[in-house]
């Protein structure tokens, strides 16, 4: 299993890259690697071409996979299926770099349930029955099978959660308590009380 940190969108509502935003002295990056890294799997950072030159300044480029130009993708599934395609073996725990309040103990509760389900194609939490997708366990079998459907143009749309109709889930349903930790943030203004 890999994780992998989702900071290659534009930011263009925020007007900076959030994965580069720093809370109590920490880039948002690095936060989510934090919260990842004691499940005791490695951590890549997923980026576009345009971010690589600022992700290197801070990050490893070994710890960067950018954008796979082979795929006509755009959004987090651009990010994820380029990582699948670079590590086409191991299941990809993901997590966006714009949430910030995310707690490991969820985290570690949605390491423990894939691990119970090796049937499993992908494992998400639910927010009143709607997926979490950008928090969640990608199995390899599982992105091999999307990636088979966005090749043979059969993935009509190139939305996570479209995706995630394609596979076999096992849902974790969140607690009203828990909402706060799957908030994410695209702007400024959302920023207050961080």
């Amino acid at each position: 299993m890999l994780g992998i940190i989702l900071c290659g969108g534009n930011s263009s509502r925020m007007g900076s890259d959030k994965g580069l935003l720093k809370l109590e002295a920490k880039t948002w990056a690095q936060t989510a690697i934090d919260k990842i890294t004691p499940l005791g799997i490695p951590v890549k950072l997923s980026v576009n071409q345009q971010q690589y030159k600022d992700y290197t300044a801070v990050f490893d480029a070994a710890d960067l996979v950018v954008d796979a130009p082979s795929l006509d993708l755009r959004g987090p599934l651009l990010g994820v299926l380029s990582c699948h395609l670079q590590y086409p073996q191991r299941a990809l725990f993901t997590l966006a770099c714009d949430m910030p309040l995310m707690e490991s103990t969820l985290l570690k509760e949605l390491h423990e349930r894939y691990q119970q389900a090796p049937e499993a194609e992908a494992c998400v939490f639910t927010n009143d029955g709607e997926p979490e997708p950008l928090c969640a366990i990608y199995s390899a079998r599982g992105l091999a099978k999307i990636l088979a459907l966005l090749q043979n143009g059969h993935l009509a749309k190139h939305s996570m959660k479209y995706m995630l109709d394609h596979l076999s889930i096992v849902c974790i349903p969140i607690q009203p308590q828990q909402k706060i930790s799957f908030r994410n943030f695209n702007a400024h203004a959302e920023l207050n009380g961080l």
